[in-house]
Formats: structure tokens, sequence, C-alpha cells
């Protein structure tokens, strides 16, 4: 079994860059799916979930992701319940077997002993910026500043999750297999290297 993670800042093309994997190795896809399980398991809506898991945790608790959730009365006990959650479904999709492409949901720390080829993506914030106007939703009219503003709110709740869990710091290029900057690439013409590289990683790790 193979599988890709994928950890991104908001705005770099992470998801893209995730889909379009799967699309030329033929691996399973995992981002939204994860989502969905989720608020089905809890009996919650999917967007509830998905702006929950968004948000950092309430107070910043250096320790390790195996004795942090013990520290639940510290913590907001509804979003430690998600990411616990989280967890048991990101764990059930290894359990399949399958080859797949997992984008964030810190994958890459769950499933550490799976031994993922993992893959930390980001951009300049002029790349960011430029990427989220690109895909903005009909009638969403935000100026660059509250888009700089949203971007920085999001990656800074992603690095309080990540380290919670990892006890380390997120977007260290250390922690990871391969960082990509997308600031001047399209995405489409960037994956078919990316994927290229990644065939080549677990060719040499099977050896």
């Amino acid at each position: 079994m193979k599988i890709i993670t994928i950890s991104r800042e908001f705005g770099s093309g992470g998801r893209e860059l995730g889909k379009r994997l799967s699309d030329i190795l033929g691996f399973d896809y995992y981002d939204r799916e994860i989502i969905a399980a989720i608020a089905e398991a809890k009996g919650l809506d999917e967007s509830y979930v998905e702006k929950a898991l968004e948000s950092g945790v309430s107070q910043r608790v250096p320790l390790t992701f195996h004795n942090s959730f013990s520290t639940i009365g510290m913590m907001q006990s509804a979003h430690i319940s998600l990411l616990q959650e989280q967890t048991r479904v990101i764990e059930g999709i290894a359990k399949r077997g399958k080859d797949c492409v997992i984008v964030g949901r810190n994958a890459d720390i769950l499933l550490a002993e799976q031994k993922p080829f993992t893959i930390f993506v980001c951009a300049s914030m002029e790349a960011k910026i430029k990427r989220c106007q690109e895909r903005a939703r009909e009638g969403e009219q935000l100026t660059e500043k509250e888009i700089e503003q949203n971007i920085k709110r999001i990656n800074k709740n992603r690095a309080q999750n990540y380290e919670m869990i990892a006890g380390r710091k997120w977007g260290q290029a250390a922690s990871y297999n391969i960082t990509v900057n997308t600031s001047e690439w399209d995405i489409k013409e960037l994956t078919p290297a990316v994927a290229a590289f990644a065939r080549r990683w677990f060719e040499h790790n099977a050896l």
C-alpha cells in the first residue's frame, strides 16, 4: 500500500495538486470525503465540522499526539471530539489497504507508522492571494487585505492543530519528504514532476 499525504498552506494549491496526483497515479483520493465521514458519524452538518476542524485549539499545549487527548479539560471538548473522530476515519482509510492520496487533516502524523510519502505545499503570499481570488465564489468580493488576513488566520489554526498532535512545528522542511513551492507554477504542469518523484520514492523505499 502506498500513501501520499499533503499538508498545505491555505491558497497554495495543495488540494488541486493532491487531486491531480491521484489521477496520474491511479490512487484513491480523500479530502472532503473525510469531513463527510466525520459529519455522518457525529450527526453534524459538514460545513460545521469543516469550520470546527479548521479552528485552532483554545490553548497551545506542547504535547505529543499520544497524550494530548488526556488534557481534554484544558481545551475545547467538542474540538477534541472531532479530532478524535478524524483520527478514526483516517486510520480506517489506511486499514483498507489501497493506494491513496490524503489532503490535510494531519494524516502525515496520524499515519506515520504506514510510512507515507509526505508533501508540504507552500507559496508566496502574493501567489496565495491570487489563487484565492481566482477561486472565489460567485458574489464573494474580499479585498486583498481581507484575503491575506483569512490566509494567515487559517494557517495559524492549522499550525496549532498540527503542533498539538505532532509535538513539532508545522511546515518545517525536515518534517516532510518534499516541500513544493507553487508560487511560479501552474499546478497542472507541476504535478507530473511531483508524481515522478513520488514513484521513485516508493521504489527506493521498497528495496
